[in-house]
């Protein structure tokens, strides 16, 4: 089979931190130029998904800056001690709304300060906010959009910007799911911005890969949080059946048996900011037990 030397093909492109942009292509940095250990951005980080994916990144090596509601301040500084203590990375703590373009600047300029840089970003915050379609208010639509979808798209445009200007690569990592895929009762709006976050995920990976810069999602599928939770108080306590029977219902129709842990996502993401990933991008990998083939 011919091969081609690396800027031959202009489809070709390396990731990770060992490249820089030049000229249009890339050409290897120094070991000596490698920040070590990297830095992680993740959103929503207080609870569930969000705090697995900040103790796994950390237990991969990378210092975070994690980000949540002020509203959430105690849930995020448990997980930002947790990362301290079982980990010894560093975790600096950042209050902000992801649907405010200027505070998601500062967000991003603040980790490039105290961390020395930024190589993933995980635009992990969103809302998930049902009704029935008929029913459907301007409010929730707004609500859902704004931090669902312009929140990752801000994320991805401000952590894209830095990673190009650091000319090391970087990854891009966002929430998608599912619903992503397919349409679910009460859930239109929802079920739109998800979708939305695969076309965008899209582009951007086919404009960034010049950058050296991999864009990705995971797509859970019923995963066990506070949010599920409350899922099941509302359907059980619609149906007049006992609290959890719902999530048993769900686990009863996955193959895997079971509904899914915010450790199960939290491994995905550590593949897509790895290095086993460099050649994956613009994907949105399904976690859901076998519950979807796409």
């Amino acid at each position: 089979m011919a091969t081609h030397p690396p800027t031959a093909d202009p489809t070709v492109f390396s990731t990770q931190d060992e490249r820089r942009h030049h000229e249009g292509h890339f050409t290897a940095l120094p070991n000596s130029s490698i920040p070590s250990p990297r830095v992680a951005l993740i959103t929503g980080a207080g609870q569930g998904i969000g705090r697995a994916i900040a103790l796994r990144l950390a237990r991969d090596g990378y210092h975070t800056a994690l980000d949540d509601m002020p509203s959430n301040k105690t849930a995020l500084e448990e997980t930002a001690e947790l990362v301290r203590k079982r980990h010894s990375r560093n975790a600096i703590t950042i209050y902000i709304d992801v649907s405010k373009e200027d505070q998601v600047g500062e967000m991003i300029d603040r980790t490039v300060r105290e961390l020395g840089g930024l190589d993933v970003m995980v635009a992990n915050a969103g809302v998930a906010l049902l009704e029935p379609f008929i029913d459907s208010s301007m409010s929730v639509w707004e609500k859902t959009m704004n931090v669902n979808v312009f929140g990752i798209m801000l994320c991805y445009k401000h952590a894209a910007r830095a990673m190009i200007a650091q000319g090391r690569g970087g990854r891009l990592i966002a929430a998608c799911s599912i619903a992503g895929k397919r349409g679910d009762p009460d859930s239109a709006a929802y079920c739109a911005s998800k979708f939305a976050v695969r076309g965008l995920s899209q582009s951007a990976a086919i404009e960034l890969a010049p950058h050296g810069i991999n864009v990705n999602c995971y797509a859970p599928g019923a995963i066990h949080t506070n949010l599920l939770d409350e899922v099941d108080k509302k359907y059980t306590a619609e149906e007049g059946e006992p609290v959890g029977s719902y999530i048993k219902k769900r686990a009863e129709g996955i193959p895997a048996g079971r509904v899914g842990t915010p450790e199960d996502v939290a491994g995905v993401v550590s593949w897509l900011a790895s290095e086993d990933s460099k050649f994956v991008t613009g994907q949105a990998i399904t976690v859901d037990g076998g519950t979807l083939f796409d």
